[in-house]
């Protein structure tokens, strides 16, 4: 990482408010640069609190930005922070209106050119793609990271029609704990503070409430996004989507580069997790994002300017200029010439290919940003399985057009005789983190034992397969229960035995003729399924063996279904996998800087000599038959800020299992944070607890808000509910009829 500290500008920061139209105030932070030529303004719009939880990343990039002659601006949403108002739904009207106030607010300002673009990751991101649905005139482009355009099926909330139990819930935890935090004495005073915190938690509801309240992709869920509902024929401004393949909103990018128009619209897919691709977390490599960023907005926001300089070239790139490839010492070299892995031992050499001074040509690293290919994708090389990698091999591929004319679906048979799927409800626990962020326990480990616990079907591969895009699979399943669920994974297995997950999906029955409604299954009927697993780039070698893996359960991921431990007959001879296999054809011409960033902001975490949680521990209650994951999300203990500020999280999340009993899945999860200032004094603390638990016909839910001001508690509030489950409801609320879809064989 290279740390810069000298920019073709000089620049300042400031803190000020940004009025709404109904008397509001939203909390911003503005780096600009020191110059009388009004400059673009770059966005970044979301709930996280700019003056604690974001603010080291803040400063890794917005003053970045400033120093190359945009002014950078980080807002907090309402109720958020010291921003007034109570929070809002994050799926409702009400933030993306208030963003489109704080754009025109921002194009109107004395310092702005009227220009405007937008970014961020995760929640950030998505709040840039709602936004940009909504076409205000002054966002000419946005930027989003890892970020989701159906918050229905790809936000953490469902998975082919399943509740995702390990995401669900420990996000609404979160966010319940997140939406109690009190606004900064030192920004709003010391006399508002506790009165704006206090009327904000009178509003509180936990969102887990409204979440499995709509089991179905219903009216909530359709204008949540901008997949549906014509979000996509609302966005005039022009759109990077950046992912990664460790990150479970992936499939965004290549749903956005499939649906936008080619002239203002390009994708990026890393091998990266749930993360800024410049941040050097696992698994890597890094890049230098901020200066591929930097050339999409002078496209978009200075396009008659031709006197902003390029970020200096760095001769240590990331990825040889005339090979595009990542070399990894440990994991072995990709030959382009070969196609090949070649691990030639410790200490080897490799020379590069013929023609590594040839021109790479023009159009990919210069300023025409959309001269590059409309998707720039990372196709992974095998690699053992293991929790974390901090870099993995593979090299670049582009493609002009998606689906591109590169990929080619292939359909593999499955053979064999009918067998009963019927895996214990543990099925799971190995699946690893639903959004990895780089943690050393996050991804999945062997699968040798979750393949032991589900339906194996195995593929020789002759010779060196790529894959790209989205793997699919037809099932034909007879089922004895109305509920149940089908999981399949595509695993590389190598000559020794061990089980890489590649990708996976899911699908629950009710769901299986669309999201839009819930039909429950005829007992003892057969059908034919389909659905599609999670986009990967991924290179089988040869030697290697494909193997699908099907699975009734897969617990924490999926919350089992009433009934469905009885699991179903798969008859391989009406059933398949169906692979997007891709020409083998790396890009050489596509290559990226060193990762650069501005100077950290100082917050440091002093030691502590208490012994760290394991962050995943799976435990067994042999007698009880019980399956335990206890989950310590890492929220970073304590940081101190350089204006006094200490900040001090905790998190845990208890996932537990009967082997036999799909109604006993249950969850718990803690939050404590505390807020500290010892110069005022000030001493916030919110503590929460969340259950969810449920029966045949019911999700129960339990949760709990306790907030402190030193030791006098100022808020106490418990919320029980009871939530129809709804898995076997129809279209209308009534119940589905197999029947009228052609169900009974």
């Amino acid at each position: 990482m290279h740390i810069r500290t000298s920019f073709s500008h000089e620049t300042t920061h400031e803190d000020l408010w940004i009025p709404l139209p109904d008397g509001t105030r939203l909390h911003a932070r503005v780096w600009r640069p020191l110059t009388d030529v009004p400059v673009p303004a770059l966005l970044e719009y979301l709930p996280d609190r700019l003056t604690d939880r974001t603010a080291p990343r803040d400063w890794q990039r917005h003053p970045w930005y400033a120093g190359h002659g945009y002014a950078s601006v980080r807002v907090d949403a309402r109720g958020h922070g010291n921003s007034d108002g109570a929070p809002a739904d994050p799926y409702g009207e009400s933030e993306r209106a208030d963003g489109v106030e704080v754009i025109h607010w921002l194009a109107d300002r004395p310092w702005c050119s009227g220009a405007v673009g937008m970014f961020g990751i995760s929640r950030g991101g998505f709040t840039s793609l709602r936004i940009a649905a909504l076409a205000p005139e002054p966002l000419k482009a946005i930027v989003t990271v890892c970020s989701t355009d159906d918050p229905y099926e790809n936000d953490g909330h469902r998975m082919g029609g399943s509740v995702l139990a390990v995401e669900t819930h420990a996000r609404a935890a979160t966010a319940l704990a997140d939406v109690a935090r009190p606004p900064d004495p030192a920004h709003v005073g010391q006399v508002m503070w506790r009165d704006m915190w206090v009327k904000r938690l009178e509003t509180v509801e936990p969102f887990i409430h409204t979440w499995l309240s709509h089991p179905t992709r219903d009216a909530y869920w359709r204008h949540a996004g901008v997949r549906e509902d014509g979000g996509y024929g609302g966005i005039r401004a022009a759109v990077l989507a950046v992912g990664g393949w460790h990150d479970p909103y992936r499939d965004t990018v290549l749903r956005l580069v499939e649906s936008l128009p080619a002239d203002r619209v390009r994708g990026l897919i890393g091998p990266w997790c749930h993360q800024y691709p410049d941040r050097g977390l696992p698994p890597g490599p890094a890049i230098g994002f901020l200066q591929e960023t930097l050339r999409w907005w002078d496209h978009w926001l200075r396009p008659a300017d031709t006197s902003v300089t390029e970020p200096d070239p760095d001769p240590d790139a990331i990825g040889h200029p005339d090979l595009g490839v990542i070399n990894n010492p440990d994991l072995g070299v990709i030959n382009p010439d070969l196609g090949v892995i070649n691990n030639p031992g410790p200490g080897a050499t490799t020379d590069p290919a013929p023609g590594v001074n040839d021109d790479p040509g023009p159009g990919v690293n210069n300023r025409d940003v959309m001269a590059q290919p409309l998707l720039r994708s990372y196709v992974m090389a095998a690699h053992p399985p293991a929790t974390t990698y901090p870099s993995l091999p593979g090299r670049w591929v582009g493609d002009t057009a998606w689906p591109s004319p590169s990929v080619t679906p292939i359909a593999y048979a499955l053979r064999g005789a009918p067998v009963l799927v019927r895996s214990p409800q543990h099925t799971g626990v190995d699946a690893g983190r639903f959004r990895p962020v780089g943690n050393d326990a996050d991804l999945p480990p062997n699968q040798r034992e979750e393949d032991a616990r589900s339906a194996c079907f195995e593929f020789e591969v002759p010779g060196e397969t790529w894959i790209l895009g989205r793997p699919r699979v037809r099932l034909r399943l007879t089922s004895h229960s109305p509920w149940g669920q089908v999981i399949a994974r595509v695993c590389d297995v190598a000559a020794d035995g061990s089980s890489t997950l590649v990708t996976r999906g899911a699908l629950n029955l009710s769901a299986r003729y669309g999201p839009d409604q819930a039909v429950s299954w005829k007992p003892g009927s057969t059908e034919d399924v389909v659905f599609d697993l999670t986009a990967i780039g991924y290179a089988f070698p040869s030697g290697h063996r494909i193997r699908l893996s099907l699975s009734s359960a897969y617990w924490p991921w999926i919350w089992p279904q009433p009934g469905s431990a009885a699991g179903f007959v798969l008859d391989p001879a009406g059933s398949s996998l169906e692979l997007p296999v891709r020409a083998r054809e790396s890009d050489p011409r596509i290559t990226f800087e060193e990762p650069e960033q501005s100077e950290p902001l100082g917050v440091t975490s002093p030691a502590t000599l208490d012994e760290p949680r394991p962050e995943r521990l799976v435990s067994r209650d042999v007698a009880k038959g019980e399956w335990r994951l206890d989950v310590d999300p890492r929220q970073d203990g304590t940081r101190v800020h350089p204006d006094g500020l200490e900040c001090t999280e905790d998190a845990r999340d208890t996932y537990t299992i009967d082997e036999s009993d799909p109604l006993s899945a249950r969850t718990r999860s803690t939050r404590s944070i505390r807020l500290h200032r010892p110069e005022l004094p000030w001493d916030a603390r919110v503590e929460t607890r969340s259950e969810l638990s449920c029966d045949a016909r019911e999700f129960i839910t339990s949760n709990e808000l306790i907030c402190k001001d030193g030791n006098e508690v100022v808020f106490h509030r418990t919320w029980e509910r009871r939530i129809p489950r709804t898995a076997d409801r129809g279209p209308g609320g009534g119940m589905g009829n197999p029947e009228e879809h052609g169900a009974d064989r």
